[in-house]
């Protein structure tokens, strides 16, 4: 294994035990993390993962917010419930989960600048298991900086591609581009917002993901019934997606529509807002309350680790096209299609379309949506979302509205020479 005392700057890479199978040779019987744990005060904070196997990890720092990212193998999280909600010293709290197949990450966010003094994995001994172990180190803003791998520094773009092929990969690839099909039937997109190390808004023993993944799941199934659409899902599982990602695969996919499927929460000093919104893109939201749920949601990529330095471009520059504009108007012609069949089964908020920037929502030649379901902060809509008579009806109306949407833009566009 490691050393006991690692750099600590930029990335730490740390091996297996001598003998053990690389990540790319593991079975599918994953590593199970059994506990988890921090001790220490504001100057040094030491974190303890427990586990039944030893593994390999990268650990590495990042800043605006501050952040220490690990790596590891994919991982069979059974942590008690809340762990990781409450922090300790150095650490205001953490997450963890799945980011892509055969890759879990944790995020720690921090109450400021912090090294990685130490990283390693001790192998079981004296009666306790194998453990991660991660000692962080108080500095100051300009020590943490100068001690970031350049491709994580604030003012440069990440560097993903230069990690050693046996690191897990701290990005997902590039969605591929499809492959020529004789299928020419419109696509939709499905996009089951948040996923893996992204519970999104938790209330009532819920997680966001969960509720919206089932719900998009749903929704697919009563789509293809119909025989009329290719439907094609951002994630089928609980794997984290990064937001530019759902946007190329709609675009790579040429779809006809993309339907993010969300459920909000009000933090408690803001009432208790209820029933389903539907969003469309803005470069100025609607109200305060779209710019905030946008903001929340646009730090996806943040949460789940990943660096926002790199923005890109063409989806910028897209914006003030022509193209874009059309988009636009599609989007907001379906939201309104939406709204009316949706207020026939569902509660609606009091204003059911707004829209606001939404980072997800740039596809910019897909009519795309983004639909809160409800609020999972109100016990109302929070038995709604649970419940399979609700989620039938919804879907039901929603389906409606897709078939309504295309079937007419369709009969506008005319057949394809």
């Amino acid at each position: 294994m490691c050393a006991a005392a690692l750099p600590c700057s930029d990335a730490t890479i740390v091996g297996a035990a001598e003998g053990q199978a690389p990540i790319a040779a593991a079975s599918a019987d994953f590593p199970i993390a059994a506990d988890a744990r921090l001790a220490g005060d504001a100057k040094q904070t030491r974190f303890v993962l427990d586990l039944d196997k030893t593994i390999q990890f990268r650990a590495f720092t990042l800043a605006d917010p501050y952040r220490v990212v690990v790596d590891i193998p994919q991982v069979s999280f059974q942590l008690a419930a809340g762990t990781g909600s409450a922090g300790r010293g150095l650490i205001k709290a953490f997450r963890y989960g799945l980011v892509m197949p055969g890759g879990s990450r944790i995020v720690f966010d921090l109450t400021g600048p912090a090294k990685i003094a130490s990283a390693s994995v001790l192998d079981a001994a004296n009666g306790q298991p194998p453990r991660l172990v991660i000692e962080l180190e108080e500095v100051d803003r300009t020590s943490f900086v100068q001690s970031l791998a350049h491709e994580n520094r604030p003012e440069l773009k990440p560097a993903i591609a230069d990690a050693p092929a046996a690191v897990v990969p701290v990005v997902a690839s590039e969605p591929p581009k499809p492959a020529v099909s004789a299928d020419l039937r419109p696509v939709v997109v499905i996009d089951p917002g948040h996923g893996g190390i992204d519970n999104g808004t938790q209330a009532g023993g819920e997680a966001e993901k969960n509720l919206v993944l089932g719900f998009g799941l749903a929704l697919r199934d009563r789509i293809e019934k119909s025989g009329k659409y290719r439907v094609v899902m951002t994630r089928a599982d609980d794997t984290f997606i990064p937001l530019n990602d759902r946007v190329k695969i709609a675009h790579n996919q040429s779809a006809a529509l993309f339907v993010s499927i969300h459920a909000d929460a009000l933090p408690r000093r803001e009432g208790d807002a209820q029933g389903a919104t539907i969003y469309t893109l803005s470069d100025k939201a609607s109200d305060a309350e779209a710019e905030r749920l946008a903001e929340a949601e646009n730090k996806a990529d943040a949460i789940g680790g990943v660096n926002l330095t790199e923005e890109p471009t063409e989806v910028a520059d897209i914006l003030i096209d022509l193209a874009q504009r059309e988009t636009r108007t599609f989007s907001n012609r379906f939201a309104r299609l939406l709204m009316g069949e949706m207020k026939n089964t569902v509660r609606m908020h009091k204003h059911p379309l707004k829209s606001a920037g939404f980072r997800v929502l740039k596809a910019p030649d897909v009519p795309s949506v983004l639909i809160e379901l409800g609020y999972v902060s109100n016990k109302g809509d929070l038995e709604h979302l649970v419940s399979e008579n609700w989620r039938s009806r919804t879907v039901g109306s929603m389906a409606q509205a897709i078939d309504a949407f295309l079937a007419k833009r369709l009969a506008t566009a005319g057949p394809p020479n």
